[in-house]
């Protein structure tokens, strides 16, 4: 079941499981430009439906769809509301692998920390892109991990992600890796000694590191070339627009302001501090 949550309106939440948050029009996101300055044609009326996959700190504050109330991308999306002159946002808790498959329907714009690939643009629509990601490595801090000794550790990955095939085919380990449903599920296997290393983008991992209270580190990280981009679905009238929302964001800093005010607090570190790992 996909659950709903309508930020910015008041009132109580609507039928059919939706849940409305009250407290500010788009939450605690601050908006920037001009309300009005673009015109989309939602798939509601009135309502800018964002799919996503949860949880993910920093990027989206709430567990939960009806918790929602901040975070970089749920304030990215509240930008383009805002600019697009709509009311609210709709938020939806999808499968990130039927996110990324081109399966789900029915929503205006998509973001989960989705890098863009030629194997995804085949079946999804990228926006431009609006943030550059490394692949990091996520271990017990009291492990001593290092990247002479990777290759001989049981590594997972999440299901649907770009780190499947960058350990598989990249890190080379000497056991299979294994593959998570989700990021919850490949955290708790480090936690429990189940894998030895979490490989993910390391933006993802600094903030579940920071929430393990010191028990996980984000020992290092590869540089991958990668972006993240929204997704909207390959039928959309209003990709083109999107992506010029979000190229304005990034020439009026709106972006860099959403990073500061999310990313750095809520992650815990600077990914830029993460050491840079070579591969052998």
């Amino acid at each position: 079941m996909t659950a709903v949550l309508v930020a910015g309106c008041s009132g109580s939440g609507g039928s059919g499981g939706d849940a409305t948050a009250d407290g500010g029009s788009f939450g605690e996101c601050e908006v920037y430009g001009e309300a009005g300055s673009i015109e989309l044609e939602p798939v509601n009326d009135g309502v800018l439906t964002v799919q996503t996959n949860l949880p993910s700190p920093g990027w989206w504050k709430g567990d939960t769809p009806d918790s929602i109330t901040g975070g970089y991308e749920y304030c990215l999306a509240a930008n383009v509301a805002h600019r697009a002159g709509l009311d609210s946002v709709r938020v939806e808790n999808v499968s990130f692998d039927s996110l990324v498959a081109g399966q789900t329907q029915d929503f205006d714009m998509a973001m989960a920390q989705i890098s863009v690939t030629p194997e995804r643009e085949e079946v999804v629509t990228f926006s431009a892109p609006y943030f550059d990601s490394n692949i990091g490595v996520l271990a017990p801090a009291d492990a001593g991990l290092t990247a002479d000794d990777l290759a001989s550790k049981n590594i997972g990955v999440q299901l649907g992600t770009t780190a499947v095939e960058f350990a598989q085919d990249e890190l080379a380990p000497g056991g299979e890796v294994q593959v998570f449903p989700d990021t919850t599920a490949l955290v708790t296997a480090v936690s429990a000694g189940v894998i030895d290393a979490a490989v993910m983008d390391t933006a993802i991992l600094l903030a579940f590191a920071k929430n393990s209270g010191g028990k996980l580190e984000v020992v290092g990280q590869y540089e991958s070339g990668e972006s993240y981009a929204a997704i909207y679905p390959k039928d959309s009238a209003n990709g083109d627009t999107i992506s010029a929302a979000i190229e304005a964001m990034r020439e009026d800093d709106s972006l860099d302001k959403l990073s500061a005010t999310w990313l750095g607090p809520e992650l815990g570190g600077d990914p830029a501090a993460v050491p840079v790992w070579s591969l052998k």
